[in-house]
């Protein structure tokens, strides 16, 4: 038997903006429970919503960046529906008349070629949050109602988890580029919603579409929709096609768990939202965001590998994040050292992100820093080994280089007088292992190197210690 994947996204992005869609209310996270509110962003009797003029700009360059039409009126429209966490009872949102459609975005791998058409971006609300005690009760934070986001609505042009994952990354840089989201999938900035069901090549039986909510990052979106090919493989298998739903994902237990029936549009009772006026998008807008447009990554990756001359590998991987690789050429003024700039941040800059869990935004230090670290490892001023204690240090205090150096006492042993001192003492102490040296047993040389270096406390440059060591034994 032959099954197709089909995967469609709807993939919900918080706006940068400062205030709320409809109200000047601020949008800050992490600020105390229902402190950010108003009548209006709560919904209550004889409120008129006005729309922030910021939301659409951000929305068309959103739509701009990922090859969309843009629509040149647009109007609200509500969406109706009962939760604890939807004040109003129904959501401010777009459907009839989407400000962004017929996109794509391109995805180009060594086996994948392909583009991942874009049906609509639509312009709407957030709800507030529902929160659960450990006793199972429940807490309602209106914070959150009327933040601005934009909804991505893919075709089900997606066929693989691989492709599923290129996608997201590649839209996620995107958005990052265009600086109207920051992203973080931790404080709900983006937040995906997966619909897959799968059809039978030889028989075109497809089983009904399930949705998946409530993941809260890529790893688990690419989890869940594992799970769910192989779920709907069984179905087919036995001549099933399940049912149309909503189900949950259990990371601890990796599988999905069937929330409730998948309500139809009809159950939403779409229509026009009265209290806000129709909006004509000048064309003139339209061309003033065009020309705002970023360099995007993959334009950016072509001018590091000719401009800097780094390798293709090198490239892809610090223009893949927008933060790192303004981190890279801020960091590389200073360095002047492209390739060696590359290595620390693709090595021991990046392994320290993943396992602290931190955005490189929330780094602690400026380029400038990095950049005196490296050109102190580059001059011999400390070893390599030294330079990594003290980027960690970096990554965990705000101070400055030289100020860890001096505290840890890591500076190099450069000093030939001292240094032959030392290489002395070794040479008298391992007079048996410089005679094996003498009768060809060359790897003794690097034994012996050992014992200058943990006599120095790794302190010793090893350049020096190595030309001092063979004239003394030779």
């Amino acid at each position: 038997m032959s099954y197709e994947v089909l995967i469609g996204l709807e993939i919900h992005i918080e706006l940068k903006t400062k205030s709320k869609i409809f109200c000047r209310c601020s949008t800050e996270f992490g600020r105390e429970p229902n402190t950010q509110t108003c009548p209006v962003c709560l919904g209550l009797p004889g409120i008129l919503p006005m729309l922030n003029k910021k939301v659409v700009e951000y929305g068309i360059m959103a739509g701009l960046a990922l090859n969309c039409n843009i629509s040149e009126k647009i109007d609200m429209d509500r969406k109706n529906y009962f939760y604890p966490d939807l004040v109003k009872g129904f959501q401010t949102t777009q459907y009839f008349n989407p400000l962004c459609k017929d996109g794509y975005i391109e995805l180009n791998s060594e086996d994948i070629d392909k583009k991942i058409r874009i049906k609509r971006i639509h312009i709407e609300e957030d709800t507030g949050k529902t929160i659960y005690d450990e006793k199972g009760n429940l807490y309602l934070d209106y914070n959150r109602s009327g933040v601005p986001l934009i909804e991505v609505v893919t075709e089900p042009d997606i066929n693989s988890s691989k492709e599923l994952q290129l996608f997201l990354n590649k839209l996620k840089s995107i958005i990052e580029y265009t600086e109207i989201s920051d992203c973080k999938m931790e404080e709900g900035s983006l937040r995906c919603d997966v619909n897959i069901n799968l059809i039978d090549k030889n028989t075109n039986k497809k089983t009904e579409i399930s949705e998946l909510k409530n993941l809260n990052s890529f790893r688990s979106i690419i989890r869940a929709t594992e799970y769910e090919i192989n779920r709907h493989t069984l179905l087919l298998k036995n001549g099933e096609i399940g049912n149309k739903e909503t189900r949950r994902w259990d990371e601890g237990e990796s599988k999905t768990y069937l929330m409730r029936k998948k309500d139809s549009v009809e159950n939403y009772m779409y229509f026009h939202e009265g209290d806000i006026k129709e909006v004509l998008v000048d064309k003139e807008l339209i061309s003033n965001i065009r020309k705002k447009l970023p360099e995007f990554s993959w334009e950016k990756k072509e001018r590091f590998i000719k401009y800097y001359n780094l390798p293709e590998y090198d490239s892809e991987i610090l223009t893949n994040n927008k933060y790192l690789s303004v981190l890279f050429e801020s960091t590389n003024k200073y360095t002047n050292d492209p390739k060696s700039t590359s290595n620390w941040i693709m090595g021991d800059v990046i392994r320290r992100l993943n396992e602290d869990n931190i955005d490189v935004l929330d780094v602690k230090f400026k380029p400038e820093d990095l950049a005196e670290l490296i050109n102190m490892v580059n001059n011999r001023e400390i070893s390599n080994n030294a330079g990594k204690k003290v980027l960690k240090v970096m990554f965990e205090e705000n101070k400055k280089p030289r100020e860890i150096i001096n505290r840890l006492g890591l500076s190099q042993i450069n000093d030939e007088e001292k240094l032959k001192d030392i290489v002395k003492a070794i040479v008298l102490e391992n007079e048996q292992s410089v005679e094996e040296y003498r009768n060809g047993k060359e790897r003794v040389l690097g034994f012996l190197i050992g014992q200058v270096m943990k006599e120095t406390k790794g302190k010793a440059n090893p350049k020096k210690v190595n030309k001092i060591l063979l004239s003394y034994i030779n």
